[in-house]
């Protein structure tokens, strides 16, 4: 998960750098947990509704599930275990945590997820990230089943990403701005050769027309704010909600409520080929509009 700080023109930043790219998670998830990181707890619904739902619409018994922009995987890791983000959030507070070597922490949390892995989900989880440590954290907690750091805004992926997304059914992306990077969007999907799902969860204020433009480029119908809006997480100053509000009404969303009350909000997007674009209607477990 990255977020946006400052103009376009400037690189994607977040508040938390200095701890997205780590050999474990803990001090990642205890800054995310400290700031009222709830975003993965409501998306994540809409994320396994959504590869129920294209999973039963092309008959398939596996998908292939790309988290992109993932981070250490949380996305991926609350949709293929039996666990919430509470879950994940608390479990850091431990004191253990404070003095552990990262090595035990990889085998104590690699342990921990193979007891609540889905019994018969032979799903195939990828991750895509520029951070390389925290993607070497997922791979080897089980969290993905192969991980790529690349940043494909500046290059085009790789052979081997190539093969794993050409396979590709569904696309996940939880609160980050890479949907809003139109040359990594074109060349994710470029890439793709079955036409995958796209789901996302933007903060609102940072989807731009320009990733719209992509999507609609590669033939994809895209359904806005199809969900009520959920948190995101507390901020981090009085400069950053006025930001915040600022670009959120700039793009039409009615801030009262929302981000004045002190959270960034964010809220479902959905691409899909214009010919598999049906109603939402009866979805099992989509999150109540």
């Amino acid at each position: 998960m990255i977020e946006n700080q400052g103009t376009r023109a400037q690189k994607i930043v977040t508040i938390f750098d200095d701890i997205y790219d780590l050999p474990d998670c803990r001090s990642y998830y205890r800054a995310m947990d400290n700031a009222g990181f709830r975003t993965a707890h409501y998306a994540v619904t809409a994320f396994r509704s959504a590869l129920a739902q294209i999973k039963q619409q092309r008959g398939l018994d596996q998908a292939t599930v790309v988290d992109f922009a993932s981070g250490y995987g949380i996305a991926a890791q609350l949709m293929r275990h039996r666990l919430g983000l509470a879950e994940v959030l608390s479990r850091y507070r431990d004191p253990w945590y404070d003095e552990a070597l990262t090595q035990d922490v990889i085998a104590t949390d690699r342990a921990w997820l193979a007891e609540l892995r889905e019994t018969g989900n032979s799903d195939r989880y990828v991750g895509i990230d520029i951070a390389s440590k925290a993607l070497s954290y997922g791979r080897h907690t089980g969290i993905f089943d192969a991980a790529f750091a690349e940043n494909l805004q500046d290059k085009a992926p790789s052979q081997e990403l190539a093969q794993e997304l050409a396979q590709t059914d569904l696309i996940v992306e939880c609160g980050s701005v890479a949907h809003m990077l139109p040359g990594a969007l074109d060349a994710l999907l470029s890439a793709c050769k079955k036409e995958p799902w796209i789901i996302m969860s933007p903060i609102r204020g940072n989807d731009t027309q320009e990733a719209m433009d992509v999507l609609a480029r590669h033939g994809m119908q895209v359904d806005h704010k199809i969900s009520a809006p959920y948190p995101h997480r507390a901020f981090s100053s009085a400069d950053e909600q006025r930001r915040a509000i600022e670009n959120a009404q700039a793009r039409g969303y009615d801030t009262d409520g929302y981000e004045s009350e002190g959270r960034f909000h964010a809220q479902i997007f959905l691409a899909r080929p214009k010919a598999e674009a049906t109603s939402l209607e009866g979805w099992a477990g989509w999150p109540n509009a």
